[in-house]
């Protein structure tokens, strides 16, 4: 898929710090690619059933969750408060802050997808919880040995 266009309608959050991969490192760009198909979105994954997947992403002040893919219809919800930088795969750059208890919703029609990392430019943890809908439009992506 190279049509982003599908990105302005999704609650991504923060503000636009830059665009077309500029300031991206090399490294960044190869772990883009090598992630292109990663379906891991957290950290540690702490339920799964027939309907969703629960996962847990715990981030250090400059400790990052590398590029990830969500095909799945999610939510997040922001334990701590915070501020994260987002690089996604069109090329786009985010900062963003969060409360406690903030939560967004996103939805995904077949075929499309969010490819994105997140790094905590805050002073103090930042944990999430997301939860995947596992009867999305997409089928949910694999994941590596050891995770289910």
């Amino acid at each position: 898929m190279t049509d982003s266009s599908f990105l302005s309608d999704l609650p991504l959050a923060g503000d636009l710090i830059s665009t077309n991969f500029d300031g991206w490192p090399e490294w960044l760009k190869t772990e883009f690619d090598e992630h292109a198909h990663d379906g891991e979105v957290g950290s540690r994954l702490l339920s799964e059933n027939d309907r969703v997947r629960v996962w847990e992403i715990r981030l250090a002040p400059g400790e990052r969750w590398h590029a990830h893919r969500h095909v799945l219809d999610y939510f997040w919800t922001a334990i701590t408060a915070g501020r994260s930088r987002q690089h996604t795969f069109d090329g786009t750059v985010r900062e963003v802050s969060y409360d406690a208890g903030e939560t967004r919703h996103f939805h995904f029609g077949a075929g499309e997808y969010l490819l994105h990392s997140i790094e905590n430019i805050g002073d103090t943890e930042l944990i999430f919880s997301t939860v995947e809908h596992l009867d999305s439009a997409n089928a949910p992506l694999p994941l590596t040995a050891g995770r289910k």
